[in-house]
């Protein structure tokens, strides 16, 4: 089977498992996330040499506590920890820093900012008002996955100017334009049949899906070319690991949760 099959077949089981979650039940999208949260903290921990099971125990136990009580001030404060997290990222990746983690407990430290709050937010995404909205979820995963679609056919085909060539060499100027172009469209689209916010609304989001999803595959480009590897994993065939998958939402989740939760 060639790469572009299995790539295609990986991508369809991957989409078809993640909308079925979604549309069942908020109990079965939170379950399907967790695991998808479980394999990504073992790529990570693979990833910056962290081994033990506390990144995943804390997982656990802080999804556990933030579910139960979503109204509480450690939401907030797990979202003001992650933004500025995010940011100095960014900041390390386009001053091209390295990003440090000599001993476990600095690892422990990014693993949990980078990686655990992220994946919290992307599990609270469709818990919008107090209610699952799972229809709030597929419009943002729709958005995201025109984001990498349109990103990686208009670069294949019309890039010539690269991003960001250090980090992602395969990324292009013409690419991300792309894909930010498709991806303003799909909100454009979404608002006519979705009217849990305005048009401009919808277009900031997508915006942020774009800008901050393009940031957040490049920082985990940045960790793997620090690791000297080119998949996060293997699990999924013609994409890589889990983590390779999710690398761009999980980046978005915070900066979009905090948007449609405090700005709106």
């Amino acid at each position: 089977m060639s790469n572009l099959l299995r790539r295609t077949f990986s991508g369809i089981v991957y989409v078809l498992l993640f909308l079925f979650a979604i549309l069942f039940s908020k109990e079965s999208y939170v379950i399907l996330t967790s695991l998808f949260g479980l394999l990504c903290i073992w790529e990570f921990s693979k990833l910056i040499n962290l081994k033990g099971l506390i990144g995943y125990v804390f997982f656990g136990i802080t999804l556990i506590l933030i579910l139960k009580r979503l109204e509480s001030y450690a939401v907030v404060l797990i979202l003001g920890i992650t933004i500025i997290s995010s940011l100095h990222l960014i900041f390390s990746l386009l001053s091209k820093k390295e990003i440090t983690y000599l001993n476990d407990r600095s690892k422990f430290g990014i693993l949990t900012r980078y990686l655990i709050f992220s994946m919290i937010f992307l599990i609270l995404l469709p818990i919008y008002k107090g209610s699952y909205n799972s229809n709030l979820m597929i419009c943002i995963l729709l958005m995201i996955w025109t984001n990498d679609s349109f990103a990686f056919f208009v670069g294949k085909n019309m890039g010539k100017r690269k991003l960001f060539v250090s980090i992602s060499p395969k990324k292009t100027q013409e690419g991300f334009i792309g894909g930010l172009i498709f991806t303003l469209l799909s909100a454009y689209i979404i608002s006519h049949f979705n009217t849990d916010f305005t048009v401009v609304n919808w277009l900031v989001i997508s915006l942020i899906i774009s800008v901050l999803g393009t940031l957040g595959d490049l920082v985990e480009s940045k960790f793997k070319r620090q690791a000297n590897v080119k998949d996060s994993g293997t699990i999924m065939p013609g994409h890589g690991g889990m983590l390779d998958r999710l690398d761009s939402i999980l980046f978005a989740a915070p900066f979009i949760y905090l948007y449609i939760n405090f700005i709106i």
